[in-house]
């Protein structure tokens, strides 16, 4: 059995955040869950999402904010090895989450380390916490596939998201290309991983 792990940022997503629509509405989805939302320490928050990474067979990952940076660190563990894609929505730049925020965040410096699993990077153009030439890097250092969907902020209750439901059609689509990479993976050997610009909303992928 496949597990989605929902996976939010710094404060957790609030009740009406579209990451607490999908886990409602997902019967296998669970949250991974922190002690301490508002000062987050990266080894805390690294040994509970390996944990529950642990605890399943296999894993595709939903991660917001700071989420995306908690996945990134994880890349390097074993544990990794579990996760069969992961979905990557608004990267928050470190220095940004910093300076926006009065607790001190201890995370260490930014992951610019190539993943060892499929990935698809999604952001705008207006996010506060990222803007388009850092969230085009971090997709490339990440070896991610990228979808920039356009001046719509945060992607969070603040910038008018609720269910997100053109994110189920993002979410569909990376798990088509784990499918297909892995399929290939096991015919070829280890996949490599290029990252891929697709502009436009999820409706026209």
């Amino acid at each position: 059995m496949c597990t989605t792990l929902i996976v939010p940022g710094l404060n957790g997503s609030d009740e009406g955040h579209w990451q607490r629509h999908w886990l409602l509405e997902d019967s296998e989805a669970q949250l991974v869950d922190q002690q301490n939302w508002e000062c987050p320490v990266l080894e805390d928050w690294l040994e509970r999402l390996e944990a529950a990474l642990a605890a399943t067979e296999s894993a595709y990952i939903v991660a917001h904010s700071l989420g995306c940076l908690l996945v990134a660190n994880m890349a390097t563990r074993s544990v990794a090895s579990k996760i069969r894609g992961a979905l990557l929505v608004a990267p928050a730049h470190l220095d940004r989450v910093e300076a926006m925020h009065p607790c001190i965040v201890r995370f260490g410096a930014f992951p610019r380390s190539p993943l060892t699993f499929p990935s698809l990077v999604v952001g705008s153009m207006n996010d506060p916490y990222m803007n388009p030439d850092e969230l085009a890097r971090t997709a490339a250092d990440w070896g991610s596939d990228i979808v920039n969907l356009g001046s719509v902020g945060h992607i969070n209750i603040a910038a008018g998201f609720g269910r997100w439901s053109e994110g189920y059609a993002l979410f569909a689509r990376l798990k088509a290309a784990s499918e297909i990479k892995a399929s290939r993976s096991r015919k070829r050997g280890p996949p490599v991983l290029h990252g891929a610009l697709l502009q436009g909303d999820a409706g026209a992928l």
